[in-house]
């Protein structure tokens, strides 16, 4: 009788142990999930321009060794248009606040009314981006600042993307700018070229400009008819469909992140 009532008790205790460690993984899920959403929210959605701006700085080779000019970009996510930009001598969250004036004038933001059409500027952790007078002019004009994940090397990828682009032109100086002034002239050239001339292949191959302006659905309209003419004339040489040129309704930026986000929802 006593060996039933310890194998009872025995029983007892284990099933309870096991009902704490259940508990005790529900309990983990739920603070990993709050602890998850606490995290800066880095995926952002663009259904048109002027809703997600993308900045970064990066160096340019100065005259001598050791030397760079430091230029300052901005982009928008929906049409990939360089939006803003300058070069400066110096890294500080003062300019980066002085051309995010210039940018909000330049595009007419000023018009719209932010709390109905909110505007994103999303950018890495560095220190212009996180200063002081940076933060205050946002938070003045509107702007809702949004930073790259800790740790995260690749949340701003199409800046990235674009200063890689811009390096690689075949007129690009690697061997350094003699001037503050040369530095200016050569970018400016650069981003009238991208903005007007460069068919980009993220959005089909129109130009940021005519994303931008809203024609590139027109532009694609078109060049799917002349396709379509062509394939009709000489049929012979199509072994498939014509190249798909779709219009594309939405941009994301850091879309993985978002199904990430959607997958651990579930799974909760």
């Amino acid at each position: 009788m006593k060996r039933l009532i310890a194998y009872f008790i025995t029983i007892s205790l284990l099933l309870g142990c096991v009902g704490n460690a259940k508990e005790a993984t529900a309990q983990a899920k739920i603070h990993a999930t709050v602890k998850d959403n606490k995290r800066p929210i880095s995926t952002h959605k663009a259904t048109r321009a002027n809703q997600v701006w993308m900045w970064d700085i990066t160096y340019l080779n100065g005259p001598i060794k050791g030397m760079h000019y430091y230029l300052y970009m901005f982009s928008d996510l929906y049409s990939r248009k360089i939006v803003g930009w300058e070069v400066w001598e110096s890294e500080d969250a003062k300019h980066a606040s002085e051309l995010v004036k210039r940018i909000y004038r330049d595009e007419k933001i000023y018009i719209r009314n932010m709390q109905k059409e909110p505007l994103v500027l999303h950018s890495d952790n560095g220190s212009p981006m996180k200063g002081t007078t940076m933060l205050e002019t946002l938070y003045a004009l509107g702007i809702t600042p949004s930073k790259s994940r800790p740790r995260v090397s690749n949340d701003n990828p199409y800046a990235e993307s674009l200063f890689k682009t811009l390096k690689y032109v075949p007129n690009f100086q690697p061997q350094g700018f003699a001037t503050l002034t040369e530095a200016r002239l050569w970018v400016k050239r650069f981003v009238e070229w991208y903005n007007n001339e460069h068919r980009h292949s993220g959005i089909n191959y129109v130009t940021p400009s005519q994303r931008h302006m809203g024609l590139d659905q027109e532009v694609l309209r078109k060049r799917k008819e002349v396709y379509e003419k062509a394939k009709e004339r000489h049929p012979e040489r199509w072994a498939k469909g014509t190249r798909v040129w779709s219009f594309s309704e939405e941009e994301w930026l850091n879309p993985r992140q978002e199904a990430e986000t959607k997958k651990e929802a579930k799974v909760l």
